[in-house]
């Protein structure tokens, strides 16, 4: 769903447990509009509720997002067929997050890596 090349355009996830909808936006190249719509959408995509009605998502929301913007921006799908793709009966949606969260962590451990070698 993401290649790698989609992938090294945004930015790496922090090791946070909750993102604002503006941190989304910026981790996504979404804007937070975009985002509320597509909580509509997708019933999977579900941030938890806080204070005051303020959306706070998790690592694998964000993962989702990114999904279903490669999906919609870099495939060409629409909305319907996204959600389709997403609800695919063979799991689709889990293999794919588990690859992501797979290149997201070998990232991550390269730049500590880097960051150990400089010590």
């Amino acid at each position: 769903m993401l290649d790698q090349g989609n992938n090294t355009e945004l930015p790496v996830i922090p090791a946070k447990r909750y993102f604002t909808i503006g941190e989304v936006g910026d981790l996504c190249g979404v804007k937070p509009h975009v985002l509320r719509y597509w909580e509509q959408e997708f019933p999977a995509l579900n941030p938890v509720k806080r204070r005051g009605n303020r959306r706070y998502y998790q690592r694998h929301d964000v993962l989702m997002i990114r999904q279903i913007r490669s999906l919609l921006y870099d495939e060409g799908f629409t909305i319907t067929g996204a959600r389709a793709r997403l609800e695919g009966p063979q799991g689709r949606m889990e293999a794919s997050i588990s690859t992501q969260i797979v290149r997201q962590v070998r990232l991550e451990l390269e730049e500590v890596q880097q960051l150990l070698r400089q010590i």
